[in-house]
């Protein structure tokens, strides 16, 4: 089935709206930045701003739900196995983008980052987990996925903070057998429980 076309100053539009905002990001607080500014900045009117987005939260975050979403590749890693070089990609895809934000973006943005990297992981482990395992336990892999997004982007909280002298791919290679060793234990465990 075709994929509907896409205007292209639809297209061309929301990216001076993104680049506009971006811009404004890298010398203003996300509170102070308002939707008259962008508009400003895009060349708009406001009404074509709430064309294309409800409000700059909803800007922000299709924005850095793109970037990351372009980051990721997404689309690779649906047929991938959750093996340790998927691991070392999608570590690398992370911190490459923050590393990206961190120069663009003030302090300021932050917790909708980390919030929106978790978000995205979810579903991508939890796609990759569900064509592993089969979808039987349903709530149990989508538990884990949470789990791993979570460690996921903790690591690379923790590879920013200290571990730069290192590559992101060395930094994450250490804990990647204990951790595999992890996932693969599966539910053999589960045989001495009740």
């Amino acid at each position: 089935m075709p994929q509907p076309k896409v205007d292209l100053r639809i297209q061309r539009t929301r990216k001076f709206i993104m680049d506009a905002f971006m811009t404004l990001s890298e010398r203003k607080d996300f509170k102070d930045i308002t939707v008259k500014d962008i508009a400003t900045g895009a060349m708009i009117n406001r009404a074509t701003f709430y064309y294309h987005f409800e409000d700059i939260y909803d800007l922000l975050e299709k924005m850095l739900s793109e970037v990351l979403l372009v980051n990721l590749d997404y689309i690779n890693y649906e047929g991938e196995a959750l093996d340790e070089d998927t691991l070392i990609r999608i570590f690398t895809a992370i911190t490459d983008f923050q590393q990206s934000l961190a120069n663009r973006c003030h302090r300021g943005y932050e917790e909708t980052i980390a919030r929106i990297i978790r978000e995205q992981l979810e579903v991508i482990f939890f796609k990759m987990l569900a064509k592993q395992n089969g979808a039987s336990d349903e709530a149990g892999l989508k538990l884990t996925a949470v789990m791993l997004s979570w460690s996921m982007y903790g690591a690379s909280a923790e590879w920013r903070r200290s571990g730069r002298d290192m590559s992101p791919e060395t930094y994450i290679k250490s804990s990647l057998p204990y951790l595999m060793h992890g996932l693969d234990f599966k539910s053999n465990s589960g045989a001495s429980r009740p």
